[in-house]
């Protein structure tokens, strides 16, 4: 079993399994975060791009700035918001 680190800033992180991704793509909801760095948002519009030519649905998620951790209210729109996540780390 593959154990992945909680990647936020909390003093404490769980260790959690990881969980399984999804078959297909195929009526799921693709959560594209911006965690602020500088070309994140190429990255993004790109895979947005690929993604949709696919037929895939995409929501769009950003930190304000990438120098703190998302907010709690961030962090709950994307839970709520995509079945699938794609964090954009890039320079």
């Amino acid at each position: 079993m593959t154990l992945l680190h909680d990647p936020t800033a909390e003093t404490a992180p769980l260790v959690r399994p990881r969980a399984a991704p999804p078959a297909s793509l195929d009526g799921k909801t693709v959560g594209l975060f911006d965690l602020g760095k500088s070309r994140s948002d190429e990255f993004l519009d790109h895979l947005e791009a690929r993604l949709r030519a696919k037929g895939a649905v995409t929501r769009r998620f950003a930190k304000p700035t990438n120098a703190k951790p998302a907010t709690p209210s961030i962090l709950a729109d994307i839970a709520g918001g995509a079945d699938v996540v794609v964090e954009a780390l890039a320079d």
